[in-house]
């Protein structure tokens, strides 16, 4: 990991006033509200984002801001550097205006819609105000050299307060797409979590013929309502890999008698299904009996109203189907109405609850 110093003429002249008349606060409790189902962390690690480079993380390690659980606390535990703590901690009396961490997004690229610092457990060493800043650039080289001048402002400087979660939605979705980002902190102190909320802009196959994976995060698709996400949420669905535990799945509480559970996708380009992916990785005691799923061509773009469970017009592709234990499984010829339609949406059903680690729509964009 390289770490570079900050000159003053590195922090931008936009980034340095004290207000944003481009974005307002959210509450704290409206926070999973405003973004999720909405919008996805375009910097999650799950999807493969990078610390390209840092200013300092004597106490605690850069890497941390992107971890998708929330922040934990070890009272008493000591590292070599001093306390440990599950966030981003650089040393205390900064020479320059600013610490700050450069992130690749772990999409192609993708428009900003909103921010979150979350400075959980950091009190009396919490950042007292941050700025966001964005790149769009082909060369990770580049965008890690200190004389690098292609940044420009996402979200002006911010206050911080010790210990809490802290959000801004932009007053629109920007219109450039960034590939990088920029995390100030002013002047030092510690962050626990950072969220970069907004949609990918994917890169298609140019082929019309080509087969990819419709619904995966990466290629803008978006988990936008469940019936249930108790233990794990929905989102999990849809990133690359299969995971390293329950904790990355979709997972439901019990329950008793007759029931389903379900989770909405919007996939991220309007295709023709070819086959789907249902994994339920490290779910061996805990997995769906049956597994059912339905797809529906639903014009939300305009309306912004996404298709409810119970729509009339969704068309079972798969009906129930016996599932198993930590097992991978693609469906094909077991589809049905999929030759010849296009889908925007697709829903995954559960009988009668459980947990999957990924859901895969895979087919061709039309």
């Amino acid at each position: 990991m390289e770490i570079r110093t900050l000159s003053p003429e590195d922090v931008t002249e936009t980034a340095t006033s004290k207000s944003s008349p481009h974005a307002r606060a959210i509450p704290i409790d409206q926070i999973d509200s405003t973004f999720k189902s909405q919008y996805i962390d375009l910097i999650t690690a799950p999807l493969g984002s990078q610390i390209l480079s840092f200013s300092d993380e004597w106490f605690a390690s850069a890497s941390n801001l992107v971890t998708p659980t929330p922040p934990i606390r070890k009272p008493g535990v000591f590292t070599h550097a001093g306390a440990w703590y599950d966030g981003w901690e650089t040393r205390r009396h900064n020479q320059e205006p600013a610490d700050w961490v450069v992130i690749k997004l772990g999409v192609a690229s993708g428009k900003v819609a909103g921010v979150e610092i979350d400075t959980a457990f950091f009190n009396g060493n919490h950042a007292p105000e941050i700025a966001i800043e964005g790149t769009f650039s082909s060369n990770d080289e580049e965008v890690k050299d200190k004389a690098y001048t292609g940044w420009e402002t996402i979200l002006g400087i911010q206050e911080c307060g010790p210990s809490q979660r802290h959000a801004w939605l932009l007053e629109k979705i920007t219109e450039k797409a960034y590939t990088h980002v920029r995390l100030l902190m002013y002047p030092d102190g510690g962050i626990a979590r950072f969220k970069l909320y907004g949609v990918a802009v994917p890169v298609f196959p140019q082929s019309s013929d080509a087969v990819f994976e419709l619904s995966a995060t990466v290629m803008g698709g978006i988990a936008v309502s469940c019936s249930d996400q108790h233990f794990g949420t929905k989102d999990n669905l849809l990133l690359p890999g299969r995971g390293v535990d329950m904790g990355d799945g979709w997972e439901t509480k019990r329950t008793r008698g007759e029931h389903v559970d379900w989770t909405i996708v919007r996939l991220g380009a309007k295709g023709e299904i070819d086959h789907i992916v249902i994994d339920t990785a490290h779910f061996r005691g805990n997995f769906p009996q049956k597994v059912q799923v339905f797809a529906g061509g639903f014009e939300t773009e305009a309306s912004g109203v996404e298709p409810k469970h119970d729509d009339a017009r969704w068309v079972e592709i798969l009906e129930p189907t016996k599932s198993g234990p930590d097992v991978e499984k693609e469906y094909k010829d077991d589809l049905k109405d999929i030759k010849g339609k296009a889908y925007t949406h697709a829903k995954l059903v559960i009988i009668p609850d459980g947990g999957v680690k990924r859901f895969r729509v895979c087919g061709r964009k039309v």
